[in-house]
């Protein structure tokens, strides 16, 4: 007993010790510290158009807006010292307007600025506006200045012309009326706004308009290369590259003239984005008796394209592209006009400038509606894409898009000098989009972000524009750039945190 008693002090101790030992431990880590490295983020301006603004879904909205990739950037900017970010917020989350009171000033049947888009399932799943009148009035000047200036519809050469926020000017289609609502002056320019807060960092990001508006119109526009000009261009031709240039660099100087730093993106390939990549040329299923009643219809003028070729006008490759043929079954392929077919109307009216689709050519996305439907409501065969070839418009033929591909390398090359020589952060836009449609970007939940219309979660419903988390997959593209440029540690978003497709 007396050993036990004796053994009681080192109980104790020892008790004392593990007591000790399992003691919690905080192992929270220390806070990091976010720098801005040698940039100054204390007052940030965002230039460019509808991608700039937080366009989506076919419309300019306030959620929309709060998602664009400029207020991400702001975001992260605050923890460095950035300033208030203002935004010229439309009037609600519908994202019609009117202007003058009136919906359709313009008189072409349609709404002007039409509300956002919503995947509706009542028949389809289909995109559809969503129900409501829009409250923004394009007239009612908001007054202050705005740290995001991205103006919807801009090309590169409208951010320096001067009236392009004229309410006069809008009554001629010689002003945007998203730029309208917030310029600071009748003669004001885009630019001369933005310069004019004096920011210390921008992001800068034009010239998608400048070569899409051309390819979502099927290539109905012109090439301009070559027409120094831009006063003397329709709205959807391809911009001059030497105009989009010339346009790139004013704006640079503008906007570095008082020591700003800044970060520009590239221009992504038409091909990335699903507007082009979501209707296929063959969505067309026939009855065998469909199918031989077209191909008795098509049969003289096949016969005219053997005959036209007997007397060399055209090539036996060129019969074999024009040639019209279906089958009982999926998969047939829709006929279409091609401009840059021979033209052998001169010889006989009937031979008009029309084939099939192929893999090769690329259905607008709103052709999906189109397709199937009546020329004359009052005659059941005049299908269109079937019976009738689809217009110009609906389809972005190889040649239109060698067009494409050439104006976009024209300025894509043009924006990675500018970005070497004004010493700005670049983002590979580019890549990016491509790498979205290909292999798409793996999320922390283990979710894919892709480019698949309506289900990819990187785009919206317009097929054009990125819906929020394909925008803050962008946002963290801009500040990646940003970081390695001038030092900074930023975080960037969680691109979890915004949805990829807005249901109401």
């Amino acid at each position: 007993m007396k050993k036990l008693y004796a053994l009681l002090p080192f109980l104790g101790l020892f008790l004392i010790a593990c007591e000790e030992d399992t003691t919690p431990i905080d192992d929270t880590p220390d806070p990091i510290e976010y720098t801005a490295g040698t940039a100054d983020f204390s007052n940030y301006v965002a230039v460019g158009n509808s991608l700039t603004a937080g366009f989506s879904d076919n419309a300019l909205f306030r959620a929309g807006q709060e998602a664009s990739f400029p207020n991400m950037l702001a975001a992260n900017f605050a923890l460095v010292g950035g300033g208030a970010f203002e935004i010229p917020y439309m009037a609600d989350n519908l994202g019609g307007a009117t202007i003058g009171g009136e919906t359709d000033a313009n008189m072409d049947g349609s709404p002007d600025i039409g509300n956002r888009l919503i995947l509706s399932f009542a028949a389809g799943p289909a995109p559809v506006p969503v129900a409501g009148q829009g409250s923004t009035e394009i007239t009612n000047k908001l007054s202050g200045s705005f740290n995001n200036m991205g103006v919807p519809g801009s090309k590169s050469y409208e951010l320096l012309a001067p009236g392009y926020g004229s309410l006069a000017g809008l009554a001629v289609g010689a002003a945007n009326p998203y730029f309208v609502r917030f310029s600071s002056s009748e003669s004001a320019t885009v630019i001369g706004d933005a310069v004019a807060q004096s920011p210390t960092f921008f992001s800068l990001w034009t010239g998608a308009n400048d070569v899409l508006l051309y390819a979502t119109g099927g290539g109905t526009g012109t090439d301009q290369t070559g027409n120094l000009d831009p006063s003397s261009y329709a709205r959807n031709d391809l911009t001059d590259p030497m105009v989009f240039a010339g346009s790139l660099d004013a704006i640079l100087q503008a906007m570095t003239a008082n020591g700003a730093d800044g970060v520009i993106a590239n221009l992504p390939n038409v091909t990335d984005i699903p507007y082009f990549t979501t209707v296929p040329h063959n969505p067309v299923p026939l009855d065998e008796a469909t199918a031989t009643l077209l191909n008795g219809a098509y049969n003289a003028y096949n016969q005219g394209l053997l005959l036209a070729q007997s007397f060399s006008l055209i090539t036996a490759d060129e019969v074999a592209k024009r040639t019209i043929s279906f089958s009982p079954g999926e998969g047939n392929a829709v006929v279409i006009l091609d401009e840059d077919l021979t033209d052998l109307t001169g010889v006989d009216p009937g031979l008009i400038n029309m084939r099939q689709a192929t893999e090769e050519d690329l259905l607008v996305l709103t052709s999906r509606t189109f397709i199937g439907t009546l020329a004359n409501p009052a005659d059941p065969t005049s299908i269109n894409g079937v019976a009738v070839p689809l217009a110009d418009k609906w389809v972005l033929t190889p040649d239109e898009q060698e067009l494409v591909e050439n104006a976009l390398a024209a300025y894509n090359q043009t924006i990675a000098g500018l970005a070497t020589a004004y010493d700005l952060a670049f983002v590979d836009a580019n890549a990016l989009l491509n790498e979205l449609k290909t292999d798409g970007f793996q999320q922390a939940d283990g979710s894919i972000v892709t480019a698949t219309f309506a289900t990819g979660g990187g785009f919206s419903l317009d097929g054009v524009h990125p819906s929020p988390r394909g925008y803050a997959i962008l946002a963290n593209a801009f500040i990646k750039a940003i970081n390695e440029k001038y030092g900074s540690n930023l975080p960037g978003v969680n691109p979890l945190d915004y949805t990829g497709l807005y249901i109401n």
